[in-house]
Protein backbone atom coordinates (compact mmCIF):
# COMPACT_ATOMS: atom_id res chain seq x y z
CA UNK A 1 0.00 0.00 0.00
CA UNK A 2 1.67 2.75 -1.02
CA UNK A 3 1.18 6.66 -0.32
CA UNK A 4 2.27 9.39 -2.34
CA UNK A 5 2.33 13.36 -0.63
CA UNK A 6 3.54 15.51 -3.59
CA UNK A 7 5.34 18.63 -2.14
CA UNK A 8 4.99 22.29 -3.22
CA UNK A 9 7.11 24.28 -0.71
CA UNK A 10 5.09 28.25 0.26
CA UNK A 11 7.80 30.78 0.93
CA UNK A 12 4.85 32.95 0.45
CA UNK A 13 1.39 34.14 0.80
CA UNK A 14 -0.49 36.96 -0.34
CA UNK A 15 -4.12 38.21 -0.66
CA UNK A 16 -4.61 38.73 -4.88
CA UNK A 17 -7.66 38.52 -7.27
CA UNK A 18 -7.44 34.75 -7.88
CA UNK A 19 -6.68 31.43 -5.75
CA UNK A 20 -3.10 30.15 -7.62
CA UNK A 21 0.55 28.72 -6.61
CA UNK A 22 3.15 29.97 -8.64
CA UNK A 23 6.62 30.24 -7.87
CA UNK A 24 6.53 29.13 -4.16
CA UNK A 25 3.57 31.97 -3.67
CA UNK A 26 0.20 30.70 -2.93
CA UNK A 27 -2.62 33.42 -3.85
CA UNK A 28 -5.60 33.75 -2.07
CA UNK A 29 -8.52 35.65 -3.32
CA UNK A 30 -9.55 36.52 0.24
CA UNK A 31 -13.26 37.24 -0.67
CA UNK A 32 -13.97 34.14 -2.46
CA UNK A 33 -12.33 32.75 0.48
CA UNK A 34 -14.65 33.97 3.11
CA UNK A 35 -17.64 33.34 0.80
CA UNK A 36 -16.65 30.04 0.57
CA UNK A 37 -16.28 29.92 5.06
CA UNK A 38 -19.36 31.85 5.02
CA UNK A 39 -21.53 29.00 3.13
CA UNK A 40 -22.04 26.84 6.21
CA UNK A 41 -24.86 29.15 7.74
CA UNK A 42 -23.31 28.20 11.40
CA UNK A 43 -20.81 30.91 10.88
CA UNK A 44 -21.69 34.17 12.09
CA UNK A 45 -18.07 36.40 11.73
CA UNK A 46 -15.20 35.44 9.51
CA UNK A 47 -11.90 37.22 9.20
CA UNK A 48 -9.00 36.25 7.16
CA UNK A 49 -5.59 37.09 7.77
CA UNK A 50 -1.92 36.15 7.03
CA UNK A 51 0.79 35.89 9.43
CA UNK A 52 4.35 35.34 9.31
CA UNK A 53 7.24 34.25 11.40
CA UNK A 54 8.71 37.17 12.44
CA UNK A 55 5.64 39.23 12.29
CA UNK A 56 4.72 41.25 15.53
CA UNK A 57 1.19 39.53 15.97
CA UNK A 58 -0.26 37.43 18.45
CA UNK A 59 -2.85 35.39 18.42
CA UNK A 60 -5.79 33.83 20.71
CA UNK A 61 -7.75 31.47 21.16
CA UNK A 62 -6.36 29.41 18.73
CA UNK A 63 -8.42 25.95 18.23
CA UNK A 64 -6.95 24.05 15.21
CA UNK A 65 -4.26 24.02 12.75
CA UNK A 66 -4.50 22.28 9.12
CA UNK A 67 -2.31 21.92 6.60
CA UNK A 68 -3.29 22.45 3.11
CA UNK A 69 -3.86 19.43 1.04
CA UNK A 70 -6.03 17.87 -1.44
CA UNK A 71 -6.40 14.16 -3.01
CA UNK A 72 -5.92 13.78 -6.26
CA UNK A 73 -8.66 11.42 -6.61
CA UNK A 74 -11.62 13.58 -5.29
CA UNK A 75 -12.10 12.01 -2.09
CA UNK A 76 -12.34 13.86 0.94
CA UNK A 77 -9.19 15.55 2.46
CA UNK A 78 -10.34 13.84 6.42
CA UNK A 79 -13.30 10.99 5.42
CA UNK A 80 -15.64 10.90 7.89
CA UNK A 81 -15.40 13.86 9.10
CA UNK A 82 -15.14 16.78 6.19
CA UNK A 83 -16.75 14.06 3.78
CA UNK A 84 -18.18 10.70 3.01
CA UNK A 85 -16.04 7.67 4.68
CA UNK A 86 -13.36 6.37 2.68
CA UNK A 87 -9.85 5.09 2.59
CA UNK A 88 -6.55 6.87 3.58
CA UNK A 89 -4.01 4.00 3.56
CA UNK A 90 -3.11 4.56 -0.36
CA UNK A 91 -3.04 7.21 -3.03
CA UNK A 92 -1.80 10.68 -4.30
CA UNK A 93 -2.49 13.90 -2.46
CA UNK A 94 -1.01 17.20 -2.76
CA UNK A 95 0.35 19.13 0.11
CA UNK A 96 1.36 22.74 0.19
CA UNK A 97 4.34 22.93 2.94
CA UNK A 98 5.50 25.67 4.98
CA UNK A 99 2.36 26.85 5.91
CA UNK A 100 -1.11 25.62 7.66
CA UNK A 101 -4.33 27.08 7.94
CA UNK A 102 -5.28 27.88 11.67
CA UNK A 103 -8.51 28.54 13.76
CA UNK A 104 -8.86 31.34 16.17
CA UNK A 105 -11.87 32.45 18.01
CA UNK A 106 -13.34 35.84 17.10
CA UNK A 107 -14.57 36.04 20.91
CA UNK A 108 -14.87 33.15 22.98
CA UNK A 109 -12.14 30.74 24.53
CA UNK A 110 -12.25 27.90 26.36
CA UNK A 111 -10.20 25.28 28.21
CA UNK A 112 -8.99 24.04 25.30
CA UNK A 113 -7.71 26.72 23.84
CA UNK A 114 -3.76 28.19 23.56
CA UNK A 115 -1.66 31.28 22.17
CA UNK A 116 0.63 31.80 19.32
CA UNK A 117 3.10 34.60 19.09
CA UNK A 118 4.43 35.18 15.67
CA UNK A 119 7.55 37.25 16.75
CA UNK A 120 9.46 38.14 19.85
CA UNK A 121 10.49 36.02 22.61
CA UNK A 122 6.94 34.02 22.81
CA UNK A 123 7.58 32.38 19.38
CA UNK A 124 10.01 30.06 20.48
CA UNK A 125 7.42 28.15 22.32
CA UNK A 126 5.39 26.98 19.26
CA UNK A 127 6.29 25.11 16.34
CA UNK A 128 3.80 27.25 14.10
CA UNK A 129 5.17 30.48 14.99
CA UNK A 130 7.95 29.08 11.88
CA UNK A 131 5.08 28.35 9.52
CA UNK A 132 3.78 31.50 7.28
CA UNK A 133 -0.48 30.91 8.37
CA UNK A 134 -3.25 31.82 6.68
CA UNK A 135 -5.63 33.17 9.54
CA UNK A 136 -9.50 32.16 10.08
CA UNK A 137 -11.25 34.11 13.02
CA UNK A 138 -14.33 33.36 13.53
CA UNK A 139 -17.55 33.20 15.55
CA UNK A 140 -20.63 31.02 15.38
CA UNK A 141 -24.18 30.70 16.52
CA UNK A 142 -23.24 27.90 19.04
CA UNK A 143 -24.16 30.61 21.73
CA UNK A 144 -24.95 27.69 24.07
CA UNK A 145 -21.13 27.06 24.55
CA UNK A 146 -19.84 30.64 24.91
CA UNK A 147 -19.94 30.85 28.91
CA UNK A 148 -19.35 26.86 28.89
CA UNK A 149 -15.24 26.10 30.11
CA UNK A 150 -15.89 23.08 27.50
CA UNK A 151 -16.46 23.94 23.52
CA UNK A 152 -16.68 21.64 20.93
CA UNK A 153 -15.78 24.44 18.55
CA UNK A 154 -17.99 22.10 15.90
CA UNK A 155 -18.26 24.72 13.33
CA UNK A 156 -15.45 26.88 13.18
CA UNK A 157 -12.96 24.04 13.22
CA UNK A 158 -14.79 22.04 10.38
CA UNK A 159 -14.73 25.34 8.32
CA UNK A 160 -10.71 25.39 8.99
CA UNK A 161 -10.43 21.95 7.71
CA UNK A 162 -12.74 22.46 4.84
CA UNK A 163 -10.91 26.04 3.88
CA UNK A 164 -7.54 23.75 3.65
CA UNK A 165 -8.60 21.46 0.99
CA UNK A 166 -10.37 24.27 -0.65
CA UNK A 167 -6.95 26.52 -1.17
CA UNK A 168 -4.83 23.39 -1.92
CA UNK A 169 -7.28 23.13 -4.94
CA UNK A 170 -5.16 25.07 -6.75
CA UNK A 171 -2.31 22.37 -7.52
CA UNK A 172 -4.77 19.82 -7.56
CA UNK A 173 -3.45 19.87 -11.18
CA UNK A 174 0.27 20.90 -10.95
CA UNK A 175 3.34 18.50 -10.71
CA UNK A 176 4.92 18.69 -7.22
CA UNK A 177 8.31 19.72 -6.47
CA UNK A 178 9.47 16.73 -4.93
CA UNK A 179 7.43 13.86 -3.90
CA UNK A 180 7.21 11.70 -0.61
CA UNK A 181 6.14 8.03 -0.92
CA UNK A 182 5.44 5.77 2.09
CA UNK A 183 4.92 2.07 1.29
CA UNK A 184 3.77 0.26 3.75
CA UNK A 185 4.49 -3.77 3.77
CA UNK A 186 1.79 -5.84 4.52
CA UNK A 187 3.71 -7.29 7.96
CA UNK A 188 2.89 -10.92 6.65
CA UNK A 189 4.24 -10.35 3.61
CA UNK A 190 7.99 -8.92 4.45
CA UNK A 191 11.34 -10.96 3.25
CA UNK A 192 13.65 -12.57 5.63
CA UNK A 193 15.81 -9.79 5.93
CA UNK A 194 13.47 -7.15 7.38
CA UNK A 195 11.78 -9.90 9.39
CA UNK A 196 15.79 -9.86 10.92
CA UNK A 197 15.32 -6.80 12.31
CA UNK A 198 14.46 -5.18 15.67
CA UNK A 199 10.49 -4.97 15.06
CA UNK A 200 8.77 -1.70 16.38
CA UNK A 201 5.25 -0.46 16.98
CA UNK A 202 4.33 2.96 17.47
CA UNK A 203 1.09 3.53 19.96
CA UNK A 204 -0.59 6.29 19.69
CA UNK A 205 -2.71 7.23 22.44
CA UNK A 206 -5.43 9.59 21.29
CA UNK A 207 -7.02 12.26 23.49
CA UNK A 208 -10.67 10.30 24.02
CA UNK A 209 -11.78 11.39 27.99
CA UNK A 210 -15.15 13.22 27.15
CA UNK A 211 -18.21 11.01 26.63
CA UNK A 212 -19.91 13.12 25.27
CA UNK A 213 -19.99 13.05 21.57
CA UNK A 214 -17.83 16.19 19.76
CA UNK A 215 -14.95 16.49 22.29
CA UNK A 216 -12.32 14.56 21.57
CA UNK A 217 -9.72 13.10 18.29
CA UNK A 218 -11.74 11.64 15.45
CA UNK A 219 -10.92 8.03 13.64
CA UNK A 220 -12.42 8.21 9.83
CA UNK A 221 -15.16 10.79 12.18
CA UNK A 222 -15.92 8.14 14.82
CA UNK A 223 -15.33 9.54 18.26
CA UNK A 224 -12.07 7.67 19.68
CA UNK A 225 -13.85 7.52 23.49
CA UNK A 226 -16.16 4.75 21.65
CA UNK A 227 -13.03 2.50 19.76
CA UNK A 228 -10.74 0.06 21.95
CA UNK A 229 -6.74 0.02 20.47
CA UNK A 230 -6.55 -1.21 16.81
CA UNK A 231 -4.44 -1.74 14.63
CA UNK A 232 -3.42 1.40 11.97
CA UNK A 233 -1.31 0.99 8.52
CA UNK A 234 0.38 4.41 8.93
CA UNK A 235 -0.34 6.27 6.36
CA UNK A 236 -3.72 6.27 7.30
CA UNK A 237 -2.66 8.94 9.99
CA UNK A 238 -0.66 10.76 7.58
CA UNK A 239 -3.39 11.29 5.07
CA UNK A 240 -6.19 12.62 6.74
CA UNK A 241 -7.68 9.57 8.87
CA UNK A 242 -7.12 11.35 12.21
CA UNK A 243 -8.71 14.61 12.94
CA UNK A 244 -7.66 16.45 15.99
CA UNK A 245 -10.58 16.70 18.66
CA UNK A 246 -11.23 19.93 20.66
CA UNK A 247 -10.59 18.76 24.22
CA UNK A 248 -7.10 19.01 26.12
CA UNK A 249 -5.19 21.54 27.50
CA UNK A 250 -3.52 23.11 24.52
CA UNK A 251 0.55 22.41 25.04
CA UNK A 252 -0.55 18.39 25.59
CA UNK A 253 -3.13 18.52 21.92
CA UNK A 254 -1.68 17.23 18.71
CA UNK A 255 -3.43 19.29 15.91
CA UNK A 256 -5.11 17.78 12.53
CA UNK A 257 -1.64 19.65 11.24
CA UNK A 258 0.45 17.48 13.78
CA UNK A 259 -1.10 14.03 12.44
CA UNK A 260 -0.77 15.01 9.03
CA UNK A 261 2.79 15.23 9.40
CA UNK A 262 3.64 12.98 12.12
CA UNK A 263 7.13 13.35 13.07
CA UNK A 264 7.88 10.10 14.49
CA UNK A 265 6.04 8.23 12.03
CA UNK A 266 8.36 9.61 9.41
CA UNK A 267 11.24 9.02 11.17
CA UNK A 268 10.19 5.87 11.61
CA UNK A 269 10.07 5.13 7.87
CA UNK A 270 12.85 6.52 7.34
CA UNK A 271 14.41 3.34 9.48
CA UNK A 272 12.58 1.13 8.19
CA UNK A 273 14.75 -1.97 6.59
CA UNK A 274 17.81 -0.36 7.44
CA UNK A 275 17.79 -0.19 11.52
CA UNK A 276 14.07 -1.74 12.11
CA UNK A 277 11.28 -3.31 10.78
CA UNK A 278 8.46 -0.83 11.21
CA UNK A 279 5.04 -2.69 12.25
CA UNK A 280 2.69 -0.17 12.25
CA UNK A 281 0.12 1.84 14.42
CA UNK A 282 -1.62 0.72 17.05
CA UNK A 283 -4.21 3.75 18.10
CA UNK A 284 -4.84 3.45 21.46
CA UNK A 285 -7.34 5.76 23.58
CA UNK A 286 -7.27 7.80 27.06
CA UNK A 287 -9.94 6.66 29.66
CA UNK A 288 -11.45 7.95 32.58
CA UNK A 289 -12.48 4.68 34.60
CA UNK A 290 -9.58 2.69 35.85
CA UNK A 291 -11.14 -0.37 34.27
CA UNK A 292 -10.87 1.12 31.01
CA UNK A 293 -7.60 1.84 31.43
CA UNK A 294 -7.09 -1.64 32.37
CA UNK A 295 -8.18 -2.79 29.34
CA UNK A 296 -6.72 -0.67 26.37
CA UNK A 297 -3.58 -1.57 27.81
CA UNK A 298 -4.51 -5.29 27.27
CA UNK A 299 -5.68 -4.64 24.32
CA UNK A 300 -2.30 -2.95 22.99
CA UNK A 301 -0.15 -6.00 25.27
CA UNK A 302 -2.19 -8.41 23.14
CA UNK A 303 -1.48 -6.89 19.87
CA UNK A 304 2.22 -5.79 20.10
CA UNK A 305 2.36 -9.76 20.68
CA UNK A 306 0.63 -10.95 18.29
CA UNK A 307 2.48 -8.64 15.85
CA UNK A 308 5.93 -9.87 17.35
CA UNK A 309 6.87 -6.14 18.54
CA UNK A 310 10.15 -6.09 19.85
CA UNK A 311 10.26 -2.75 21.04
CA UNK A 312 7.34 -0.18 21.03
CA UNK A 313 7.18 3.81 21.24
CA UNK A 314 3.88 4.89 23.66
CA UNK A 315 3.18 8.82 23.01
CA UNK A 316 0.37 10.29 25.31
CA UNK A 317 -2.04 13.07 24.47
CA UNK A 318 -2.36 14.71 27.26
CA UNK A 319 -1.30 14.50 31.04
CA UNK A 320 -3.21 14.41 34.46
CA UNK A 321 -5.56 11.94 34.33
CA UNK A 322 -4.23 9.73 30.73
CA UNK A 323 -0.91 9.73 32.86
CA UNK A 324 -2.56 6.52 34.43
CA UNK A 325 -3.12 4.90 30.94
CA UNK A 326 0.34 5.47 29.98
CA UNK A 327 1.65 4.34 32.59
CA UNK A 328 -0.40 0.69 32.40
CA UNK A 329 0.43 0.86 28.86
CA UNK A 330 4.07 0.83 29.20
CA UNK A 331 3.91 -1.60 32.35
CA UNK A 332 1.73 -4.27 30.22
CA UNK A 333 4.03 -3.92 27.56
CA UNK A 334 7.38 -4.14 29.77
CA UNK A 335 5.43 -7.09 31.31
CA UNK A 336 5.22 -9.01 27.79
CA UNK A 337 9.09 -8.20 26.67
CA UNK A 338 8.11 -5.43 24.69
CA UNK A 339 11.02 -2.81 25.33
CA UNK A 340 9.30 0.28 25.57
CA UNK A 341 10.29 4.15 25.52
CA UNK A 342 7.47 6.70 26.46
CA UNK A 343 7.27 10.19 25.26
CA UNK A 344 4.98 12.42 26.88
CA UNK A 345 5.11 15.85 28.90
CA UNK A 346 4.97 16.34 32.77
CA UNK A 347 3.28 18.18 35.51
CA UNK A 348 5.30 18.90 37.73
CA UNK A 349 4.07 22.44 39.07
CA UNK A 350 5.06 25.93 38.92
CA UNK A 351 8.56 24.93 40.78
CA UNK A 352 9.10 21.91 39.03
CA UNK A 353 9.41 19.98 42.11
CA UNK A 354 6.07 18.12 42.18
CA UNK A 355 5.81 14.79 40.26
CA UNK A 356 6.19 14.41 37.15
CA UNK A 357 3.41 12.08 36.18
CA UNK A 358 0.30 11.37 38.81
CA UNK A 359 1.28 7.52 38.63
CA UNK A 360 4.70 5.77 38.04
CA UNK A 361 6.05 2.68 37.77
CA UNK A 362 9.37 1.16 38.36
CA UNK A 363 8.96 -0.81 34.67
CA UNK A 364 9.00 2.84 32.97
CA UNK A 365 12.97 2.98 32.72
CA UNK A 366 12.97 5.03 29.60
CA UNK A 367 10.93 8.29 29.15
CA UNK A 368 11.28 11.55 26.84
CA UNK A 369 9.95 14.42 28.50
CA UNK A 370 8.62 17.27 26.36
CA UNK A 371 7.96 19.74 29.16
CA UNK A 372 6.32 20.67 32.17
CA UNK A 373 2.85 21.86 31.26
CA UNK A 374 2.85 24.48 34.61
CA UNK A 375 6.14 26.38 33.53
CA UNK A 376 5.28 29.84 33.92
CA UNK A 377 5.49 31.80 30.81
CA UNK A 378 5.35 35.91 30.95
CA UNK A 379 5.80 38.17 27.70
CA UNK A 380 5.29 41.37 26.89
CA UNK A 381 2.63 43.59 24.76
CA UNK A 382 2.33 42.53 21.66
CA UNK A 383 1.28 45.38 18.66
CA UNK A 384 -1.30 43.21 16.64
CA UNK A 385 -3.69 40.84 18.70
CA UNK A 386 -6.22 38.62 16.47
CA UNK A 387 -9.14 36.81 18.49
CA UNK A 388 -9.97 38.39 21.39
CA UNK A 389 -6.93 38.43 24.36
CA UNK A 390 -9.45 38.84 27.04
CA UNK A 391 -10.08 35.13 26.64
CA UNK A 392 -7.26 34.22 28.13
CA UNK A 393 -8.29 35.72 31.46
CA UNK A 394 -11.73 35.29 30.94
CA UNK A 395 -12.94 31.80 29.56
CA UNK A 396 -11.69 29.13 31.80
CA UNK A 397 -8.55 28.51 29.74
CA UNK A 398 -6.14 25.78 30.88
CA UNK A 399 -2.87 27.95 31.72
CA UNK A 400 -4.53 31.24 32.19
CA UNK A 401 -6.88 33.01 34.93
CA UNK A 402 -8.91 35.86 35.99
CA UNK A 403 -6.55 36.71 39.00
CA UNK A 404 -4.04 35.60 40.93
CA UNK A 405 -3.73 36.70 44.75
CA UNK A 406 0.26 36.47 44.00
CA UNK A 407 0.75 37.59 40.14
CA UNK A 408 -2.19 39.25 39.56
CA UNK A 409 -4.43 38.33 36.01
CA UNK A 410 -2.96 36.75 32.91
CA UNK A 411 -3.94 39.85 31.16
CA UNK A 412 -2.65 42.84 32.48
CA UNK A 413 -3.81 46.43 31.63
CA UNK A 414 -0.60 47.16 29.32
CA UNK A 415 -1.61 43.89 27.27
CA UNK A 416 1.34 41.72 29.16
CA UNK A 417 0.55 38.39 29.98
CA UNK A 418 1.69 35.57 32.40
CA UNK A 419 0.53 32.18 31.70
CA UNK A 420 1.28 28.45 32.53
CA UNK A 421 2.83 26.76 29.28
CA UNK A 422 -0.53 24.61 29.38
CA UNK A 423 -2.03 27.74 27.38
CA UNK A 424 0.71 27.81 24.57
CA UNK A 425 -1.06 26.13 21.30
CA UNK A 426 0.75 22.47 20.88
CA UNK A 427 3.38 23.86 23.10
CA UNK A 428 4.61 20.76 24.45
CA UNK A 429 4.87 18.70 20.19
CA UNK A 430 4.58 15.32 21.97
CA UNK A 431 3.82 13.80 18.39
CA UNK A 432 7.74 14.12 17.72
CA UNK A 433 9.18 17.71 17.24
CA UNK A 434 9.33 19.63 20.46
CA UNK A 435 10.89 22.92 20.31
CA UNK A 436 12.40 22.55 23.57
CA UNK A 437 15.42 20.62 24.59
CA UNK A 438 16.75 19.17 28.08
CA UNK A 439 20.12 20.65 30.18
CA UNK A 440 22.00 18.81 32.44
CA UNK A 441 22.82 20.56 35.73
Amino acid sequence: MKLKIGNFHVKDIVFGSELSYRDGVLTIDKEKALDFVRQDPHITEAQLHIVKPGDMVRLFPVKEAVEPRIKTNGEPLFPGFSGPVTGAAEGETKALKGCSVLAVGRHWGGFQDGLIDMGGEGAKYTYFSGLINVVLVADTDETFEQKEQQKKNHAVRLAVHKLAEYLAACVKDLTPEDTDEYDFEPVTKRDSGKNGLPSVIYVMQLQSQMEEDGYNDLVYGWDANHMLPTFMNPNEILNGAVVSGSFMPCSSKWSTYDFQNAPVIRRLYEEDGKTLNFLGVVMSNLNVALEQKERSAVFVKELARSLGADAAIVAEEGYGNPDADFVACIAALEDAGVKTVGMTNECTGRDGQSQPLVTLDEKLTAIVSCGNVSELIELPPMPVVLGELESLARDGVSGGWSDDELLGPSVRPDGSIIMENNAMFCGDQVIGWSQKSMIEF
